[in-house]
């Protein structure tokens, strides 16, 4: 035999973990699929000092490590689109600094171009009617 007994039940809506690690995975695919263009971007206005990089792309919420910048400086570098100098520091070991090359200005012209297709194209499939 049963007996009922009234209780209050809240309802709280707690995201299935799966979808919630779809989610992060997805959108860190997407911060990675537009790093190279922000890095050419921020070096388009001058060189810079990888921790420098990193500074900008937090501030803009695109958060990175140094694990992830690095490899991709260097890919950049040995596509033609960077270039770097040592500095010798006053407190530490030298350091490089990266500066857009010709061929890299070129290429982020035409990343430019791609992007902003790219956006108006987004909006109109996800544009709710």
């Amino acid at each position: 035999m049963y007996c009922i007994v009234p209780v209050n039940i809240f309802i709280i809506a707690i995201p299935n973990s799966s979808i919630m690690l779809k989610i992060e995975n997805t959108k860190a695919q997407m911060r990675k699929g537009v790093l190279e263009f922000c890095i050419l971007s921020i070096l388009e206005n001058g060189e810079a000092y990888p921790s420098d990089i990193l500074v900008r792309l937090k501030k803009a919420n695109l958060i990175v490590v140094e694990g992830t910048l690095y490899p991709l400086l260097t890919r950049l570098k040995n596509s033609g689109l960077l270039t770097y100098r040592w500095e010798e520091s006053k407190s530490g070991p030298p350091r490089k600094y990266y500066t857009i090359t010709s061929d890299g200005i070129t290429f982020l012209s035409a990343l430019y171009v791609t992007w902003k297709d790219l956006v108006k194209a987004v909006r109109l499939t996800t544009k709710k009617i």
